[in-house]
């Protein structure tokens, strides 16, 4: 990955980046793009009503390099590549469906969500994938909060080694 390539991040990315105190670096080291799904799913909620909740700004969200628009000609690409893309939730099949888009332009995905593991597995995308933790040691930044399992290197290989396996 090159830090002149875009970096495609879902919601989850998003929060825990904003939470562990990694976004600033993220941002300001790499190109970060999302979708307008994605955008919107990270600014959603309300910090009164979820344990735990991590909340997002709208300044937060300028720092991204670009949000995309989906539109239906994409998702509907998206649906004849990939037959359980209506599994997926509205912000990773938009981001999915702005990958595809693409091509062979160079790019990485960063998302600990497992249907849309799976789904960059089918798509032919899962050498694309990064975690978390991988992004945050290309910018040379520690958090400052412990990550969650799921967006640790370990955790991103083992469980696209085993869609892997389980595709054979």
């Amino acid at each position: 990955m090159s830090r002149s390539d875009p970096v495609l991040l879902d919601t989850n990315v998003i929060i825990e980046a904003v939470r562990t105190g990694t976004w600033a670096a993220l941002t300001g080291g790499l190109i970060v793009e999302t979708v307008g799904a994605c955008r919107d799913e990270a600014r959603a909620g309300s910090p009164s009503a979820i344990p735990g909740y991590v909340s997002v700004t709208e300044s937060d969200l300028r720092r991204l390099s670009a949000v995309h628009d989906t539109d239906s000609t994409k998702r509907a690409e998206l649906a004849l590549a990939y037959g359980d893309a209506d599994g997926l939730d509205d912000g990773e099949r938009d981001l999915l469906a702005h990958a595809l888009a693409q091509g062979a332009a160079p790019w990485s995905l960063c998302s600990p969500d497992k249907a849309a593991i799976r789904a960059a597995v089918a798509l032919d995308f899962g050498d694309h994938l990064v975690s978390l933790e991988e992004l945050i040691a290309d910018v040379g930044t520690k958090p400052k909060r412990s990550l969650r399992l799921q967006f640790t290197t370990d955790w991103l290989v083992r469980f696209r080694t085993r869609v892997k396996l389980d595709g054979l």
